[in-house]
């Protein structure tokens, strides 16, 4: 590989010095450890629960998630997750040997100021979505007739998980889907960069949607279109940050929602999807991808760094 080839963010890691066959490696390594590391969180919970008053079972109930979704679960959830950005930006550093910056973008940095505007621009797509769920039949899962719940100790306590720990979540899902497993299946397919592109796209979708569950077949291809669409976005923008901020935005408005008008319990494990509710979902991802991708063109946002540069373990971000 020359070193002033120019390489897209999903074939960044085929120039590091340990490539390859050490994808695999790599996807075992954030397995195994995402599930170690789910374990510890959940038995420093369910301790914490114990040591504040509760039976040794009924704080394991809570943190396991068995019956009624409490604030400790959620908490469960978001910290397991998000624990899994420094052990994504780990493995590129240790197992492949260059700087884990690579995985937050082409400029070897998270950049901040892009994914704030990413942010903003999300709140167009929300635009677009509110125009065509008016035209749809409502969802019973979404229906908003019930009348605002009561704010309540448990409330507020979900409301703090929410607001601290969620957006660590989302950030946390899009470093393990669309940064290292892209980056994995792209760099071991660099050779063939069709084939690359799209097998980085796809294959950490279909994951991403069996990781939500596959008993209801309309969820199921809601999540899938929306890994694939945030999939897209890496590619063409170049980084992470515009799956990061579409991902906070969705999961705030599921939660914030859940909380004012229905149940936890509800949002975390939804059932009798329908196929209705596509046609809303497909319009903010669709409007967010052409509004991000558009933006990305007009501002000029990196989308691929020197191969040269990726190969060297340094500390300093490269210039976007």
């Amino acid at each position: 590989m020359h070193p002033e080839e120019r390489l897209p963010y999903h074939r960044l890691l085929s120039a590091a010095p340990r490539r390859g066959w050490w994808m695999l490696f790599g996807v075992a390594v954030l397995g195994v450890l995402f599930i170690v590391l789910q374990l510890l969180i959940a038995l420093v919970l369910t301790l914490w629960l114990a040591l504040g008053g509760l039976e040794v079972g009924a704080a394991f109930d809570r943190v396991s998630g068995e019956g009624e979704v409490m604030p400790s679960f959620l908490a469960l959830v978001n910290l397991g997750w998000a624990v899994t950005i420094p052990v994504a930006l780990g493995v590129v550093w240790v197992v492949h040997g260059v700087s884990p910056g690579w995985l937050s973008s082409v400029a070897r940095r998270l950049r901040w100021g892009w994914m704030l505007t990413c942010f903003g621009l999300s709140f167009i797509a929300l635009l677009a979505t509110l125009v065509v769920s008016a035209l749809v039949p409502a969802q019973e899962s979404v229906a908003l007739d019930g009348g605002l719940n009561d704010f309540t100790r448990t409330t507020r306590d979900f409301l703090l998980v929410v607001l601290l720990l969620t957006p660590l979540q989302a950030a946390g899902e899009e470093y393990a889907f669309r940064g290292y497993l892209t980056q994995s299946f792209g760099a071991v397919l660099s050779r063939w960069p069709r084939v690359s592109v799209v097998t980085a796209v796809v294959v950490p979708a279909v994951v991403f949607a069996l990781f939500h569950g596959v008993q209801d077949p309309p969820i199921f291809v809601d999540r899938l279109a929306f890994g694939l669409v945030a999939g897209t976005l890496v590619v063409l923008t170049g980084g992470l940050e515009a799956g990061i901020a579409m991902h906070v935005l969705n999961n705030l408005l599921a939660f914030g929602l859940a909380l004012a008008f229905s149940d936890m319990t509800t949002a975390l494990n939804p059932t009798g999807g329908s196929w209705w509710s596509l046609p809303v979902t497909l319009t903010q991802s669709l409007v967010y991808l052409g509004v991000v991708v558009g933006w990305a063109r007009w501002r000029g946002i990196a989308t691929a760094a020197r191969a040269g540069e990726v190969a060297v373990l340094s500390p300093r971000p490269a210039p976007v």
